[in-house]
Parts: C-alpha cells; sequence; structure tokens
C-alpha cells in the first residue's frame, strides 16, 4: 500500500531527518492505512487527522522521532481540547483542558498523534468490548478479542497502521493486548514514567504507561522519550546508569533465568502458552543463558481472595472520584457504567479503608516475595497469558455474571498481575504462534528498575527469531 509499511518509528524518523520524505507524507500514509484496515477492527475510535496535521506542518525534524505517526489510548493519557472518554458512557462528554505530562512528552519527542484507541470500559478487563464504541476485533482471527485494556493499540499495531501506539497497564493491559495480537510489549517500574499531574497514586501503584510496538528499540526509545517523574509524584524510579536506546545495542551478559509454566494461582493453563514457555527456555538455553524451573512461594488461595477485592478498588475509585466532581453520589453513578464494573463497585463500596489499606500491606509483601525471588535470578519466564486470544463474549458480564467474569479474569491474567503488585518491569515477546495461526507471547518479568536487562534478552530474541514480518489476515498491506 505504501513504502512505510513495516518500519518502526525509528526507521520513518530517519527518513525525515535524512531529507528523503516528509512528516506530512509519513501522516497521510498512516491515514490511509488507518481507513483501510480500521473498518474490519474499530481499533480507533476517535480519528485526529487534523490535529496531528497541524503537528507535522510545526513537526521538529531533529526531535526522536521527527513528526511519525502515532495513536494513544483514550484513558489517562489526556490531549488538550479532546475527549478522554474511558470508554464509558458516564465520561464520554469529558475534555480535559491540558495535555497530560505523557501526552507533552510524546510531543516533544516529535510524535504526531493522529488518532485515540479504543479500550474496555475504565480498563477494568482483560479485552476490548466496550459498548460505547464496540469491539475491537483480533487482526489474526476476527473472531477473537485483541486482548485490554490496550486492545485497540494492539490492533492497531498488529494491523500494521501504526508500529507502535500508547497503553496502559494496571493488571497486564500493555503484555496482553501484546500476547494477543503478536506484538512487543512492556510494562515499566513503578514510577518510571509519571501518571501526573491528575493521578499520582492510581489503586496502589498497580498502573504504569508505555507502548506496544513490532520492534524492541522503539518501545526503548519511547521509554527514553518519556520517563521520568514530576515533582510530588508518590512514586519514582531511579534514572538509569545510560539511556534505552544505547543499551539495547548491548548484548545481554550469561544470564540467569528461572522458567514456571504452571499457573502459581492454581488455575488451568492452556497447553499452548506452557509449550510456548518451554520453547522460549530453550531458545534462552540456546543463546547460553542458564534456565531452570523455578517458583516464588506464594499462598495461592488467598492472593485470589485479596485480589477480587483489590481489583474492585479500581471501577469504585473511579466511580466515586467522578461522583465526587459532580456532586452526586456514587450510587446514582455506578447505574450508568457497564456490568462487570458495576460488580466491581458493589464489591468494592462495601469494602472499608482499613481492609483496603490491610490487604494492600499484604500485597506488599508478596512484592518482597518476588523481589527476593529475583534476588537469585536476573529474569523469571512464564506463560504471558493463561489462554489464546480468547472469543469475544467470553468476558460478558451480562451473559456470565461478574462474578463468573472474574474468575475468567484471573485465569486469563494469572502471570500478569505479579508484576503490577511488585512494581517490577515485565514484558510480553511475540516468539510462538499456535497451529491454528493464534499468536502467545511468553513473559519475563525483571528485577525493580531494571528494564535495560529485559530489553537486552528482548533484542537478542527478536534477532533468534524475528516477529516483526509476520503479518496478520487483516492487516493494512494486505
Amino acid at each position: 500500500m505504501d513504502e512505510f509499511v513495516g518500519l518502526d518509528l525509528s526507521a520513518q524518523a530517519a527518513l525525515v531527518k535524512a531529507g528523503e520524505v516528509t512528516a506530512g507524507e509519513l501522516l497521510e500514509a498512516a491515514i490511509r492505512r488507518a481507513e483501510k484496515a480500521n473498518p474490519q477492527l474499530n481499533a480507533i475510535i476517535r480519528p485526529l487527522h487534523d490535529e496531528a496535521r497541524r503537528e507535522t506542518r510545526t513537526a521538529d525534524k531533529d526531535s526522536v522521532f521527527s513528526g511519525a505517526p502515532f495513536l494513544v489510548k483514550d484513558l489517562y493519557c489526556h490531549m488538550a481540547g479532546v475527549p478522554t472518554t474511558g470508554a464509558s458512557q458516564i465520561t464520554k462528554d469529558f475534555v480535559p483542558d491540558h495535555d497530560s505530562e505523557l501526552m507533552r512528552r510524546y510531543r516533544k519527542s516529535g510524535l504526531s498523534t493522529f488518532g485515540k484507541t479504543n479500550l474496555c470500559e475504565f480498563g477494568t478487563l482483560g479485552t476490548t468490548e466496550p459498548k460505547l464504541f464496540g469491539a475491537t476485533r483480533n487482526p489474526w482471527d476476527t473472531s477473537r478479542s485483541s486482548g485490554g485494556s490496550s486492545g485497540g493499540a494492539g490492533a492497531a499495531v498488529a494491523a500494521g497502521i501504526v508500529p507502535a501506539a500508547h497503553g496502559g497497564d494496571g493488571a497486564g493491559s500493555i503484555r496482553i493486548p501484546a500476547s494477543c495480537c503478536g506484538l512487543f510489549g512492556l510494562k515499566p517500574s513503578r514510577g518510571r514514567i509519571t501518571l501526573g499531574p491528575d493521578l499520582g497514586d492510581s489503586t496502589g501503584g498497580i498502573v504504569n504507561e508505555h507502548v506496544l510496538s513490532i520492534t524492541v528499540r522503539d518501545s526503548a526509545a519511547l521509554l527514553d522519550a518519556t520517563r521520568g517523574p514530576m515533582a510530588g509524584d508518590p512514586y519514582t524510579a531511579p534514572a538509569p546508569e545510560r539511556g534505552y536506546a544505547e543499551t539495547v545495542r548491548v548484548k545481554p551478559r550469561r544470564l540467569r533465568i528461572a522458567v514456571t509454566s504452571t499457573s502459581l494461582l492454581g488455575t488451568h493453563v492452556d497447553p499452548e502458552c506452557a509449550k510456548a514457555t518451554l520453547e522460549t527456555a530453550k531458545l534462552c538455553e540456546s543463546l547460553g543463558h542458564e534456565v531452570m524451573e523455578a517458583s516464588p512461594q506464594l499462598d495461592a488461595e488467598t492472593y485470589r481472595t485479596y485480589y477480587k477485592r483489590f481489583w474492585a478498588m479500581t471501577a469504585t475509585r473511579a466511580i466515586t472520584a467522578l461522583a465526587r466532581s459532580r456532586n452526586v453520589t456514587p450510587e446514582s453513578l455506578a447505574t450508568g457504567v457497564e456490568s462487570f464494573n458495576q460488580y466491581l463497585y458493589g464489591v468494592g463500596s462495601r469494602i472499608t479503608a482499613a481492609d483496603y489499606l490491610v490487604d494492600l500491606n499484604w500485597f506488599h509483601g508478596v512484592g518482597r516475595t518476588i523481589t527476593s525471588f529475583l534476588g537469585d535470578f536476573d529474569l523469571w519466564l512464564t506463560p504471558t497469558l493463561g489462554s489464546p486470544p480468547p472469543v469475544l463474549g467470553h468476558f460478558d458480564a451480562d451473559i456470565h455474571g461478574g462474578e463468573e467474569v472474574m474468575e475468567r479474569f484471573l485465569q486469563f491474567l494469572s502471570f500478569t498481575t505479579f508484576a503490577n503488585m511488585a512494581g517490577l518491569p515485565s514484558m510480553s515477546v511475540p516468539l510462538y504462534w499456535t497451529s491454528t495461526g493464534l499468536p502467545v507471547g511468553t513473559q519475563f518479568t525483571g528485577r525493580f528498575n531494571d528494564e535495560g536487562t529485559l530489553f537486552q534478552l528482548a533484542a537478542q530474541l527478536e534477532d533468534a527469531r524475528p516477529w516483526a514480518g509476520r503479518r496478520p489476515p487483516v492487516h493494512a498491506a494486505a
């Protein structure tokens, strides 16, 4: 369709810097790709073409990304004058009057944002099927979920519309769509990227923002461009000794990697996910790393019980904060949200502040257990998810009920939540496809403040088993 399909952001920026193409030409090509692929996927729910055209006309070609086209998720990452809906009927008309700090940094790096991507309501599920915008479909199989909550970003990148897109991760919401869509997705350490100025602590410090991408180097360069706190942030991560874009070019030392292919929560793991993990372990061994079976010791029953209560606070916090801003009761607002979030609010509204703090302290203990475990290993390898991409409707609380959907949530996300609760960096790497052509990611979790080791291994795996050339049936170049 155009010569830019398959080029990552770094390569596109290099063309602009060399004078071989303009940022405007890159943008128009991306818009054409979106117009071709998006009707089949519903990944982009708010085009911002004119806004992006204005940005490209003033783009600094000497900036990091030189006006290359980009997409942001319709949650947290505010754009002044553009609605941030959170995919909810009760916030569909919210228009911030300012950029979030992360958006400001995206603009400063030279990115031109030409659309906002779909997500589940409030980002509380591992799929992207909001009633407000409708479901995002997986480019590898349009009957299946693209994952969530950053499923619109995952589908857009996998379909070749853009080579990288913004996402957020509170329980795996970058790594989940990365696994479902065959992409690279890294969740940084807690406090690596500020949530300011609108959020400080978003439910115990579990939420992180970054990107899904087709290449490791783009993820590294984007983290360089956006990392760092705002004054007053409740959590901060120390600055790395050197930039990630530089670190990613260095071959990793011989790593000691723990591998776990069974669920620590006692949930079912699909054989394809276990197989992908063991194949990844063999690949790591072939690259000279030391790999051995090992797992941290966790109390599965208590984790599941406490996590159900804890996760309920995500929707409860959002509804309560919104109700306070409108001077109405949270109960009146909760009637306007989707069934699963009504269920979460019903659970969360019965939890006392003291119970929440006791649960949070227990999860801090879990974080210490996992961190101590990683004292003996450089990385921890697991499946990313408990199953390949599920069919659309698998998480529909209207059909299955909130309690059942929460159980399905924990089975699907049986590996991703640990890194959020512990504040550790974690990545999903696309190295495996099932016999039916569905991508299945494998997850590596690292030590706090050590995204560098993750990037180095990811680049080595990318070189050993390239994935960027694999294209799904729904693709802008098809």
